[in-house]
Protein backbone atom coordinates (compact mmCIF):
# COMPACT_ATOMS: atom_id res chain seq x y z
CA UNK A 1 0.00 0.00 0.00
CA UNK A 2 1.36 3.61 -1.27
CA UNK A 3 1.37 6.83 0.96
CA UNK A 4 -1.45 7.74 -1.21
CA UNK A 5 -3.87 4.73 -0.50
CA UNK A 6 -2.62 4.39 2.89
CA UNK A 7 -3.61 8.21 3.57
CA UNK A 8 -7.29 7.56 1.83
CA UNK A 9 -7.54 4.32 3.46
CA UNK A 10 -7.02 6.01 7.23
CA UNK A 11 -9.38 9.04 6.49
CA UNK A 12 -12.00 6.59 5.34
CA UNK A 13 -11.56 4.59 8.14
CA UNK A 14 -11.44 7.48 10.65
CA UNK A 15 -14.61 9.27 9.12
CA UNK A 16 -16.52 5.67 8.98
CA UNK A 17 -15.94 5.42 12.74
CA UNK A 18 -16.58 8.60 13.50
CA UNK A 19 -20.06 9.86 11.70
CA UNK A 20 -21.62 6.86 13.83
CA UNK A 21 -20.09 8.41 17.51
CA UNK A 22 -21.09 11.94 16.05
CA UNK A 23 -24.59 11.12 14.78
CA UNK A 24 -25.53 9.65 18.21
CA UNK A 25 -24.26 11.86 20.18
CA UNK A 26 -25.94 14.37 18.13
CA UNK A 27 -28.93 13.15 18.25
CA UNK A 28 -29.67 11.06 21.48
CA UNK A 29 -30.12 14.10 23.71
CA UNK A 30 -32.96 15.09 21.98
CA UNK A 31 -35.04 11.93 22.90
CA UNK A 32 -33.27 12.27 26.67
CA UNK A 33 -34.70 15.74 26.48
CA UNK A 34 -38.27 14.72 25.47
CA UNK A 35 -38.00 11.97 27.89
CA UNK A 36 -37.59 13.89 30.39
CA UNK A 37 -40.06 16.61 29.82
CA UNK A 38 -41.99 13.36 29.41
CA UNK A 39 -41.63 13.29 33.46
CA UNK A 40 -41.85 16.20 34.10
CA UNK A 41 -45.36 16.89 32.71
CA UNK A 42 -46.67 13.21 33.65
CA UNK A 43 -44.76 12.41 36.97
CA UNK A 44 -44.61 8.89 35.65
CA UNK A 45 -41.12 7.54 36.99
CA UNK A 46 -40.67 5.10 33.93
CA UNK A 47 -39.79 8.60 31.99
CA UNK A 48 -37.20 9.44 34.78
CA UNK A 49 -35.90 5.88 34.06
CA UNK A 50 -35.47 6.42 30.71
CA UNK A 51 -33.99 9.84 30.87
CA UNK A 52 -31.21 8.06 33.17
CA UNK A 53 -30.53 5.50 31.20
CA UNK A 54 -30.12 7.46 28.02
CA UNK A 55 -28.88 10.63 29.60
CA UNK A 56 -25.21 7.56 29.97
CA UNK A 57 -25.47 6.65 27.17
CA UNK A 58 -25.05 10.14 25.27
CA UNK A 59 -21.96 10.58 28.23
CA UNK A 60 -20.46 7.19 26.58
CA UNK A 61 -21.01 8.73 22.80
CA UNK A 62 -19.88 12.02 23.87
CA UNK A 63 -16.71 10.90 25.03
CA UNK A 64 -15.64 8.53 22.02
CA UNK A 65 -16.73 11.19 19.61
CA UNK A 66 -14.32 13.58 21.56
CA UNK A 67 -11.41 11.10 20.78
CA UNK A 68 -12.37 9.80 17.24
CA UNK A 69 -13.11 14.01 16.48
CA UNK A 70 -9.62 14.68 18.09
CA UNK A 71 -8.06 11.84 16.03
CA UNK A 72 -9.20 13.43 12.77
CA UNK A 73 -8.56 16.95 13.77
CA UNK A 74 -4.89 15.65 13.97
CA UNK A 75 -5.26 13.66 10.22
CA UNK A 76 -6.04 16.76 8.41
CA UNK A 77 -2.41 18.06 9.26
CA UNK A 78 -0.59 14.80 9.15
CA UNK A 79 -1.58 13.31 6.11
CA UNK A 80 -2.50 15.99 4.06
CA UNK A 81 -0.34 18.78 4.90
CA UNK A 82 -0.85 20.57 1.47
CA UNK A 83 -4.08 21.16 1.87
CA UNK A 84 -4.40 22.03 5.16
CA UNK A 85 -1.85 24.84 4.30
CA UNK A 86 -4.71 26.50 1.58
CA UNK A 87 -7.19 25.74 3.19
CA UNK A 88 -6.74 26.27 6.94
CA UNK A 89 -6.96 29.86 6.60
CA UNK A 90 -10.35 29.61 4.24
CA UNK A 91 -12.42 27.14 5.95
CA UNK A 92 -10.72 27.37 9.98
CA UNK A 93 -13.85 29.39 10.99
CA UNK A 94 -16.37 26.41 10.83
CA UNK A 95 -13.85 24.64 13.02
CA UNK A 96 -13.57 27.50 15.81
CA UNK A 97 -16.80 27.32 16.24
CA UNK A 98 -17.49 23.77 15.85
CA UNK A 99 -14.55 23.79 19.12
CA UNK A 100 -16.79 26.34 20.84
CA UNK A 101 -20.11 24.39 20.24
CA UNK A 102 -18.44 21.15 21.43
CA UNK A 103 -17.23 23.13 24.89
CA UNK A 104 -20.91 24.14 25.34
CA UNK A 105 -22.11 20.70 24.96
CA UNK A 106 -19.06 18.82 27.76
CA UNK A 107 -20.06 22.11 30.01
CA UNK A 108 -24.11 21.08 30.00
CA UNK A 109 -23.48 17.16 29.66
CA UNK A 110 -21.75 17.85 33.03
CA UNK A 111 -24.69 19.88 34.22
CA UNK A 112 -27.27 17.41 33.06
CA UNK A 113 -25.12 14.32 34.47
CA UNK A 114 -24.55 15.70 38.11
CA UNK A 115 -27.68 18.03 38.17
CA UNK A 116 -30.58 15.69 39.51
CA UNK A 117 -31.88 16.81 42.55
CA UNK A 118 -29.67 19.98 42.24
CA UNK A 119 -31.11 22.60 40.08
CA UNK A 120 -34.27 23.58 39.48
CA UNK A 121 -36.12 21.12 37.57
CA UNK A 122 -36.74 22.65 34.70
CA UNK A 123 -33.53 24.51 34.20
CA UNK A 124 -31.68 21.18 35.01
CA UNK A 125 -34.20 19.92 31.64
CA UNK A 126 -32.79 22.71 29.69
CA UNK A 127 -29.16 21.76 30.26
CA UNK A 128 -29.64 18.84 28.17
CA UNK A 129 -31.97 20.75 25.45
CA UNK A 130 -28.79 22.69 25.55
CA UNK A 131 -26.78 19.41 25.11
CA UNK A 132 -29.00 18.12 21.88
CA UNK A 133 -28.69 22.17 20.40
CA UNK A 134 -25.13 22.37 20.38
CA UNK A 135 -24.49 19.20 19.55
CA UNK A 136 -26.48 19.56 16.30
CA UNK A 137 -24.19 22.68 15.57
CA UNK A 138 -21.34 21.08 15.94
CA UNK A 139 -22.26 18.57 13.47
CA UNK A 140 -23.77 21.03 11.16
CA UNK A 141 -20.63 23.56 11.33
CA UNK A 142 -18.35 20.39 10.18
CA UNK A 143 -20.76 19.60 7.73
CA UNK A 144 -20.10 23.29 6.44
CA UNK A 145 -16.42 22.41 6.34
CA UNK A 146 -17.00 19.64 3.90
CA UNK A 147 -19.36 21.46 1.69
CA UNK A 148 -16.72 23.62 1.28
CA UNK A 149 -14.16 20.86 -0.35
CA UNK A 150 -17.17 20.15 -2.76
CA UNK A 151 -18.12 23.92 -3.26
CA UNK A 152 -15.57 25.87 -2.65
CA UNK A 153 -16.15 29.85 -1.73
CA UNK A 154 -14.58 32.66 -0.29
CA UNK A 155 -10.79 32.81 -2.01
CA UNK A 156 -9.40 33.35 -5.37
CA UNK A 157 -6.39 31.43 -6.40
CA UNK A 158 -3.87 33.40 -8.71
CA UNK A 159 -0.31 32.37 -9.72
CA UNK A 160 -0.73 29.20 -6.66
CA UNK A 161 -1.40 31.46 -4.35
CA UNK A 162 -4.69 32.10 -2.26
CA UNK A 163 -6.07 35.25 -1.97
CA UNK A 164 -9.01 37.45 -1.44
CA UNK A 165 -10.20 35.16 1.37
CA UNK A 166 -13.42 35.57 3.11
CA UNK A 167 -14.34 32.96 5.76
CA UNK A 168 -17.99 33.87 6.21
CA UNK A 169 -18.78 33.02 2.38
CA UNK A 170 -16.37 29.97 3.22
CA UNK A 171 -18.79 28.73 6.07
CA UNK A 172 -21.94 29.59 4.02
CA UNK A 173 -20.77 28.56 0.67
CA UNK A 174 -23.67 27.16 -2.21
CA UNK A 175 -23.41 23.56 -0.75
CA UNK A 176 -23.39 24.35 3.26
CA UNK A 177 -27.18 24.41 3.35
CA UNK A 178 -28.22 20.90 1.19
CA UNK A 179 -25.74 19.20 2.94
CA UNK A 180 -25.95 19.89 6.48
CA UNK A 181 -30.09 19.60 5.88
CA UNK A 182 -29.50 16.11 4.27
CA UNK A 183 -27.03 14.77 6.93
CA UNK A 184 -29.08 16.29 10.22
CA UNK A 185 -32.19 14.26 9.01
CA UNK A 186 -30.24 11.38 7.85
CA UNK A 187 -28.65 11.31 11.52
CA UNK A 188 -32.10 11.38 13.14
CA UNK A 189 -33.26 9.10 10.82
CA UNK A 190 -30.39 6.71 11.71
CA UNK A 191 -30.29 7.00 15.48
CA UNK A 192 -33.98 6.74 15.95
CA UNK A 193 -34.31 3.21 14.13
CA UNK A 194 -31.11 1.85 15.71
CA UNK A 195 -32.14 3.46 19.32
CA UNK A 196 -35.60 2.05 18.63
CA UNK A 197 -34.68 -1.30 17.44
CA UNK A 198 -32.60 -2.26 20.61
CA UNK A 199 -35.36 -1.21 22.76
CA UNK A 200 -37.85 -3.36 20.46
CA UNK A 201 -35.48 -6.29 21.12
CA UNK A 202 -36.15 -5.93 24.71
CA UNK A 203 -39.83 -5.11 24.81
CA UNK A 204 -39.94 -9.00 22.45
CA UNK A 205 -37.85 -10.76 24.58
CA UNK A 206 -40.57 -9.61 27.83
CA UNK A 207 -38.17 -7.70 29.56
CA UNK A 208 -38.52 -4.68 31.18
CA UNK A 209 -41.86 -4.18 28.85
CA UNK A 210 -43.20 -0.64 30.39
CA UNK A 211 -39.67 0.96 30.39
CA UNK A 212 -38.77 -0.19 27.17
CA UNK A 213 -41.99 0.38 24.88
CA UNK A 214 -41.99 3.92 26.11
CA UNK A 215 -38.23 4.45 25.06
CA UNK A 216 -39.14 2.65 21.86
CA UNK A 217 -41.97 5.00 21.35
CA UNK A 218 -40.01 8.09 21.59
CA UNK A 219 -36.73 7.00 19.65
CA UNK A 220 -39.42 5.38 16.78
CA UNK A 221 -40.88 8.74 15.91
CA UNK A 222 -38.07 10.39 15.78
CA UNK A 223 -36.59 7.88 13.16
CA UNK A 224 -40.26 7.84 11.60
CA UNK A 225 -40.34 11.50 10.87
CA UNK A 226 -37.48 12.08 10.07
CA UNK A 227 -37.10 9.03 7.08
CA UNK A 228 -40.35 10.87 5.68
CA UNK A 229 -38.87 13.77 5.31
CA UNK A 230 -35.41 12.49 4.27
CA UNK A 231 -36.58 12.20 0.07
CA UNK A 232 -36.79 16.18 0.59
CA UNK A 233 -33.89 17.04 1.65
CA UNK A 234 -32.38 14.60 -0.54
CA UNK A 235 -34.08 16.04 -3.75
CA UNK A 236 -32.80 19.43 -2.75
CA UNK A 237 -29.01 18.14 -2.37
CA UNK A 238 -29.27 16.29 -5.49
CA UNK A 239 -30.73 19.57 -7.39
CA UNK A 240 -26.93 21.15 -5.42
CA UNK A 241 -25.00 18.51 -6.81
CA UNK A 242 -26.29 18.44 -10.30
CA UNK A 243 -25.18 22.59 -10.43
CA UNK A 244 -22.07 22.20 -8.59
CA UNK A 245 -20.64 18.64 -9.03
CA UNK A 246 -22.26 17.27 -12.52
CA UNK A 247 -19.38 14.34 -12.43
CA UNK A 248 -20.63 13.19 -9.13
CA UNK A 249 -24.07 13.08 -10.20
CA UNK A 250 -23.20 11.56 -13.80
CA UNK A 251 -21.60 8.76 -11.45
CA UNK A 252 -24.22 8.21 -8.57
CA UNK A 253 -26.35 7.71 -12.30
CA UNK A 254 -23.69 5.61 -14.01
CA UNK A 255 -25.10 8.33 -16.70
CA UNK A 256 -22.59 7.56 -19.15
CA UNK A 257 -24.08 9.58 -22.17
CA UNK A 258 -25.50 13.01 -22.36
CA UNK A 259 -28.97 13.01 -24.22
CA UNK A 260 -32.74 14.52 -23.62
CA UNK A 261 -35.13 12.81 -21.84
CA UNK A 262 -32.58 11.62 -19.51
CA UNK A 263 -33.73 8.47 -17.69
CA UNK A 264 -33.55 7.50 -14.14
CA UNK A 265 -31.17 3.79 -13.54
CA UNK A 266 -32.41 1.87 -10.47
CA UNK A 267 -30.11 -0.88 -9.89
CA UNK A 268 -28.09 -2.09 -12.81
CA UNK A 269 -24.07 -3.18 -13.07
CA UNK A 270 -22.36 -0.56 -14.25
CA UNK A 271 -19.91 -1.24 -17.29
CA UNK A 272 -16.88 1.58 -18.02
CA UNK A 273 -15.30 0.44 -20.58
CA UNK A 274 -18.32 0.39 -22.85
CA UNK A 275 -20.10 3.28 -21.67
CA UNK A 276 -23.50 1.37 -19.91
CA UNK A 277 -25.29 0.12 -17.20
CA UNK A 278 -26.24 -4.07 -17.63
CA UNK A 279 -29.35 -5.17 -15.89
CA UNK A 280 -30.81 -1.80 -15.01
CA UNK A 281 -34.60 -0.14 -14.70
CA UNK A 282 -34.58 2.70 -16.91
CA UNK A 283 -37.44 5.05 -16.18
CA UNK A 284 -37.57 7.52 -18.95
CA UNK A 285 -37.03 11.55 -18.27
CA UNK A 286 -37.06 11.00 -14.79
CA UNK A 287 -33.90 12.14 -13.75
CA UNK A 288 -34.06 15.00 -16.69
CA UNK A 289 -37.60 15.78 -14.15
CA UNK A 290 -35.63 15.61 -10.79
CA UNK A 291 -32.66 17.85 -11.89
CA UNK A 292 -34.29 20.76 -14.24
CA UNK A 293 -38.16 20.20 -13.94
CA UNK A 294 -39.09 19.41 -17.20
CA UNK A 295 -38.95 15.75 -19.01
CA UNK A 296 -36.67 17.13 -21.97
CA UNK A 297 -33.39 18.57 -20.76
CA UNK A 298 -30.40 16.69 -20.78
CA UNK A 299 -28.60 16.05 -17.34
CA UNK A 300 -24.45 16.21 -18.48
CA UNK A 301 -22.99 13.07 -18.56
CA UNK A 302 -19.76 11.32 -18.31
CA UNK A 303 -18.91 11.93 -22.24
CA UNK A 304 -18.85 15.63 -21.13
CA UNK A 305 -15.99 15.04 -17.99
CA UNK A 306 -13.08 14.97 -18.89
CA UNK A 307 -11.69 11.00 -18.04
CA UNK A 308 -8.96 12.32 -15.28
CA UNK A 309 -11.50 14.60 -13.56
CA UNK A 310 -14.08 11.16 -13.46
CA UNK A 311 -14.77 9.65 -10.05
CA UNK A 312 -14.73 5.92 -9.43
CA UNK A 313 -17.78 5.42 -11.27
CA UNK A 314 -19.05 1.70 -9.91
CA UNK A 315 -18.42 2.38 -6.19
CA UNK A 316 -20.31 5.88 -6.31
CA UNK A 317 -22.98 4.09 -8.01
CA UNK A 318 -23.35 1.20 -5.91
CA UNK A 319 -23.12 3.59 -2.56
CA UNK A 320 -26.17 5.27 -4.21
CA UNK A 321 -27.75 2.90 -5.27
CA UNK A 322 -27.73 1.50 -1.68
CA UNK A 323 -28.70 4.62 0.23
CA UNK A 324 -31.67 4.94 -1.47
CA UNK A 325 -32.79 1.87 -1.22
CA UNK A 326 -32.18 1.38 2.68
CA UNK A 327 -33.76 4.98 2.76
CA UNK A 328 -36.68 4.03 1.19
CA UNK A 329 -36.93 1.09 3.01
CA UNK A 330 -36.77 3.20 6.39
CA UNK A 331 -39.98 5.35 5.20
CA UNK A 332 -42.05 2.21 4.35
CA UNK A 333 -41.24 1.04 7.70
CA UNK A 334 -41.80 4.77 9.10
CA UNK A 335 -45.48 4.22 7.33
CA UNK A 336 -46.66 1.48 8.93
CA UNK A 337 -45.50 2.98 12.29
CA UNK A 338 -47.94 5.81 11.35
CA UNK A 339 -50.17 3.37 10.67
CA UNK A 340 -49.78 1.44 14.02
CA UNK A 341 -50.50 4.68 16.06
CA UNK A 342 -53.46 6.24 14.34
CA UNK A 343 -55.26 2.81 13.62
CA UNK A 344 -53.18 -0.44 15.28
CA UNK A 345 -52.22 0.04 18.49
CA UNK A 346 -52.08 -3.63 19.16
CA UNK A 347 -49.11 -3.58 16.61
CA UNK A 348 -47.14 -2.61 19.33
CA UNK A 349 -47.33 -6.34 20.82
CA UNK A 350 -47.07 -8.09 18.05
CA UNK A 351 -43.71 -10.12 17.48
CA UNK A 352 -43.98 -9.30 13.65
CA UNK A 353 -44.01 -5.81 14.46
CA UNK A 354 -41.10 -5.89 16.48
CA UNK A 355 -39.04 -7.50 14.50
CA UNK A 356 -38.90 -5.13 11.39
CA UNK A 357 -37.79 -2.65 14.15
CA UNK A 358 -35.22 -5.11 15.19
CA UNK A 359 -33.94 -5.83 11.40
CA UNK A 360 -33.71 -1.95 10.72
CA UNK A 361 -31.40 -1.37 13.79
CA UNK A 362 -28.60 -1.35 11.74
CA UNK A 363 -29.46 -0.14 8.23
CA UNK A 364 -29.57 3.74 9.02
CA UNK A 365 -26.19 3.54 9.63
CA UNK A 366 -25.66 1.77 6.88
CA UNK A 367 -27.38 4.38 4.72
CA UNK A 368 -24.96 7.31 6.39
CA UNK A 369 -21.88 5.19 5.48
CA UNK A 370 -23.12 4.88 1.94
CA UNK A 371 -24.02 8.32 1.51
CA UNK A 372 -20.48 9.38 3.17
CA UNK A 373 -18.91 7.47 0.19
CA UNK A 374 -21.08 8.84 -2.47
CA UNK A 375 -19.90 12.64 -0.94
CA UNK A 376 -16.08 11.77 -0.90
CA UNK A 377 -15.65 9.12 -3.36
CA UNK A 378 -18.01 11.30 -6.02
CA UNK A 379 -15.74 14.33 -5.07
CA UNK A 380 -12.82 12.53 -6.35
CA UNK A 381 -10.47 13.33 -8.08
CA UNK A 382 -10.53 16.16 -5.80
CA UNK A 383 -9.76 17.25 -2.76
CA UNK A 384 -10.90 20.81 -3.44
CA UNK A 385 -13.38 20.33 -6.16
CA UNK A 386 -11.53 22.04 -9.70
CA UNK A 387 -8.82 23.59 -6.94
CA UNK A 388 -6.84 20.65 -5.84
CA UNK A 389 -6.68 17.20 -6.26
CA UNK A 390 -6.18 14.68 -3.78
CA UNK A 391 -2.65 13.32 -4.71
CA UNK A 392 -0.91 16.76 -4.57
CA UNK A 393 -2.41 17.03 -0.94
CA UNK A 394 -0.75 14.08 0.76
CA UNK A 395 1.81 13.98 2.40
CA UNK A 396 5.28 13.24 1.26
CA UNK A 397 6.44 11.10 4.46
CA UNK A 398 6.92 7.58 4.32
CA UNK A 399 5.23 5.10 6.58
CA UNK A 400 2.19 6.40 6.49
CA UNK A 401 0.70 2.53 5.83
CA UNK A 402 1.72 1.54 9.33
CA UNK A 403 -0.28 4.61 10.79
CA UNK A 404 -3.21 3.29 8.81
CA UNK A 405 -2.73 -0.46 10.69
CA UNK A 406 -2.16 1.27 13.85
CA UNK A 407 -5.31 3.52 13.78
CA UNK A 408 -7.35 0.49 12.48
CA UNK A 409 -6.22 -1.44 15.74
CA UNK A 410 -7.44 1.71 17.72
CA UNK A 411 -10.70 2.01 16.02
CA UNK A 412 -11.79 -1.33 16.21
CA UNK A 413 -10.50 -1.53 20.29
CA UNK A 414 -12.75 1.75 20.86
CA UNK A 415 -15.69 0.40 18.89
CA UNK A 416 -15.52 -3.30 21.52
CA UNK A 417 -15.34 -1.19 24.31
CA UNK A 418 -18.30 1.12 23.26
CA UNK A 419 -20.33 -2.10 22.58
CA UNK A 420 -19.72 -3.28 25.66
CA UNK A 421 -20.54 0.06 27.81
CA UNK A 422 -23.58 0.03 25.86
CA UNK A 423 -24.34 -4.40 26.31
CA UNK A 424 -23.65 -3.35 29.73
CA UNK A 425 -25.74 -0.43 30.35
CA UNK A 426 -28.84 -2.20 28.99
CA UNK A 427 -27.95 -5.23 31.54
CA UNK A 428 -28.37 -2.66 33.73
CA UNK A 429 -31.84 -1.59 33.06
CA UNK A 430 -33.57 -3.73 35.91
CA UNK A 431 -30.68 -3.39 38.22
CA UNK A 432 -30.66 0.55 38.22
CA UNK A 433 -32.85 2.05 36.16
CA UNK A 434 -36.38 0.40 36.32
CA UNK A 435 -36.36 -1.62 39.87
CA UNK A 436 -39.89 -0.37 40.33
CA UNK A 437 -41.46 0.11 36.96
CA UNK A 438 -45.02 -0.57 37.41
CA UNK A 439 -46.68 -3.19 35.35
CA UNK A 440 -46.79 -3.11 31.70
CA UNK A 441 -49.35 -0.67 30.54
CA UNK A 442 -50.59 1.23 27.01
CA UNK A 443 -48.10 4.28 26.58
Amino acid sequence: MDNFMAARSQMALSLGFHIIFSCIGMVMPFFMAVSHFMWLRTGNPVYQNVTKAWSKGVAIFFATGAVSGTVLSFELGLLWPTFMKHAGPIFGMPFSLEGTAFFIEAIALGFFLYGWNRFNRWFHWFTGVVVGISGLASGILVVAANAWMNTPAGFDVVNGKYINIDPIKAMFNPAWFSQALHMSIAAFAATGFAVAGVHALMVMRKQNVNFHLRAFKIAAIFGVVAAILQPLSGDISAKMVAKTQPAKLAAMEAHFVTRPYTPLIIGGIPDVKNKKVDYAIELPGLLSFMVHDDFKTPVTGLDKIPEKDQPPVAVVHYAFQLMVALGMLMMALGLLYLIAIWKKRSWFGKRWFLKLFIWATPIGFIAVEAGWTVTEVGRQPWIIQGVMRTADAVTPMPGVAYSFYLFTAVYFTLSIAVIFLLYRQIKMVPVIYDKETPKPVSA
